[in-house]
């Protein structure tokens, strides 16, 4: 009882401020608060849609062999698989492929950028970003709206059709900003909730989650553990935004993932927050992403660098990751600047996977085929 309590608490808290201003509706289950949208990009079925194609439509690279859905696979939650992500022309990202799943509620974008706070001003990122390249757009502007301009669909309407819809009274609607708009659009519509975790939460299915994920949530939120602490909330990260929320919740963590000299050091190509600042406090802190299909997210850290949610335990278990050799080796354990909150822990062999099995538990297998996000070509 006490469990429930505590969660209708929360989704009471955070429902204030959830009725919707405008034409469109919100699917959102219980214990979610309405996303933050622009003032400048509302919210339309048809730019959602618009949205959707564009996602998944290979014109968006330069030279036509990768799209946005190319680094966020819907059967991996918006997510890649992979360590790092290679793009159109071969030069690899400094960073792991971020989930997209609930993206909306996300205050800031990408796993360490403060001043990246839009969806919109994120997608030009990888368009036209030059170092590295990811979807080669840059100083190809012109030809991009001409590929849309051009294109007819596998529904037989055109592009032009879909932004005037998207669109209305603009003159000519295939502009870069409505591009992003559209992507943005998109992009907070996926919203997932349906996981195990949320019918036992929310829905009061008392055989949705076993007892040994039980167990392991009660774990999970204990402060034996601390995972809470940065994992938490109804999105579980410690970073978020909504309606109704005086100022958004911003979550930047040194994990001791590294300590390579013996005073927190991170590799030189990846230090975190600390590049955007050159504050010394924050090196090695990342923003905390949401544990929402985790099982599905591998592999884990900002690197990649650990490969299974097993590892993972090891990781925090040991209040910090040692590495034995070459040019990143070191204790992280012993770094300074490792978050107060990951102190170690022992768990048995039951315990262990307890927790694992209520990570398992905040998986939504109903995203990752939900025609509503899926590929239209």
């Amino acid at each position: 009882m006490m469990r429930r309590a505590s969660i209708a608490l929360v989704a009471l808290v955070i429902g204030l401020g959830c009725e919707e201003r405008s034409g469109w509706q919100w699917d959102l289950p219980a214990g979610f608060p309405t996303p933050r949208v622009p003032e400048d990009n509302p919210m339309s079925a048809e730019k959602v849609e618009l949205g959707r194609f564009l996602f998944y439509d290979v014109r968006l690279s330069g030279n036509e062999t990768q799209s946005c859905a190319s680094c966020h696979r819907q059967d991996l939650a918006f997510t890649d698989g992979v360590a790092v992500s290679t793009g159109s022309t071969g030069d690899l990202t400094p960073r792991g492929s971020m989930s997209l799943v609930n993206v909306a509620y996300v205050p800031t974008l990408t796993w360490a950028n403060p001043a990246l706070v839009s969806l919109e001003d994120q997608a030009l990122v990888p368009m036209f970003g030059e170092h590295p390249v990811e979807l080669g757009l840059s100083g190809r502007e012109d030809e991009l709206l001409a590929r849309l301009r051009d294109a007819t669909l596998p529904t037989g309407a055109t592009y032009g059709e879909l932004f005037a819809a998207a669109f209305p009274g603009e003159g000519d609607p295939i502009t870069v900003a409505n591009v992003v708009r559209a992507l943005a659009s998109f992009e907070r519509s996926i919203v997932s909730a349906r996981a195990p975790y949320d019918r036992w939460a929310h829905q009061g299915d008392e055989s949705a989650m076993s007892e040994s994920a039980l167990r392991g949530m009660d774990l999970f939120f204990s402060e034996r553990l601390e995972c809470f602490h940065c994992h938490g909330g109804f999105n579980f990260t410690d970073s978020v935004a909504h309606d109704g929320q005086p100022l958004p919740e911003n979550g930047f963590h040194n994990t001791g993932l590294y300590n390579v000299d013996g005073r927190g050091g991170y590799p030189e190509t990846n230090r975190g927050l600390y590049d955007h600042t050159r504050d010394a406090r924050d090196m090695g802190r990342f923003r905390a992403p949401s544990l929402r299909n985790v099982e599905l997210t591998a592999p884990y850290m900002h690197d990649g660098s650990i490969a299974t949610l097993d590892e993972v335990l090891d990781h925090y278990a040991a209040g910090g990751r040692t590495v034995d050799g070459g040019p990143n080796a070191g204790v992280g354990a012993e770094s300074p600047l490792k978050s107060i909150f990951l102190h170690g822990f022992e768990l048995t062999t039951q315990e262990r996977e307890d927790v694992l099995a209520f990570l398992r538990s905040l998986t939504d297998r109903e995203v990752l085929t939900d025609p509503r996000f899926a590929d239209p070509f």
